[in-house]
C-alpha cells in the first residue's frame, strides 16, 4: 500500500495535490492561505508534497529531512529543466 502511494505521488504529483486540496485539510495545516500551494502546483509539486508532509508531521527542517526537501526540489527543477532542454533540440 505504501509503495502504490509513493509511486502515485512521484508519477502524479500535481493530481495528488488537487485530491489532497479537495479531500483533505493536509495542505491548509502546512500552508497559511492559497497562493503558495498555488505557486507549488505550477512550479514545485513534489516539493510542496514533501514540504506539507514534514509540516504535518512536526518534523524539523534539518538534517536528513532537509535532505529530503532538496532532492525533492532538484526532482522538481529536474523536470523543468528537462522539458525546456527538449523544446530547443
Amino acid at each position: 500500500m505504501f509503495c502504490c502511494l509513493i509511486i502515485a505521488v512521484l508519477a502524479f504529483p500535481r493530481i495528488v495535490l488537487v485530491c489532497m486540496f479537495l479531500f483533505s485539510n493536509y495542505l491548509e495545516r502546512a500552508y497559511h492561505g492559497l497562493i503558495v500551494p498555488i505557486l507549488g502546483f505550477i512550479l514545485l509539486p513534489l516539493t510542496t508534497i514533501t514540504y506539507a508532509w514534514l509540516m504535518n508531521t512536526h518534523q524539523p527542517i534539518q538534517g536528513f529531512n532537509l535532505l529530503i526537501l532538496i532532492v525533492a526540489a532538484v526532482i522538481d527543477a529536474g523536470g523543468i529543466s528537462g522539458g525546456a532542454l527538449r523544446r530547443r533540440g
